[in-house]
């Protein structure tokens, strides 16, 4: 079946790739989740990630806050 003129397939590759290999998934825990349920539970991965520290700040940090 293909997608209507004007509108886009759902990805269903990436969504089940997503919930079955990143999110490990069982397929039943994966079928049985509602797409609320999904989106966040994906949600952490598609946020974009923060740099690390360079080294001055982690050393700075460190002096803040030591382990002992």
């Amino acid at each position: 079946m293909s997608a209507a003129a004007g509108t886009t397939a759902f990805p269903w590759d990436e969504v089940m790739a997503t919930g079955l290999g990143l999110l490990r998934l069982s397929p039943k825990d994966f079928w049985a989740m509602t797409p609320i349920e999904f989106e966040r539970a994906a949600r952490p991965f598609s946020q974009p990630r923060q740099a690390a520290p360079a080294r001055a700040e982690l050393t700075e940090l460190m002096r803040a806050f030591p382990d002992q």
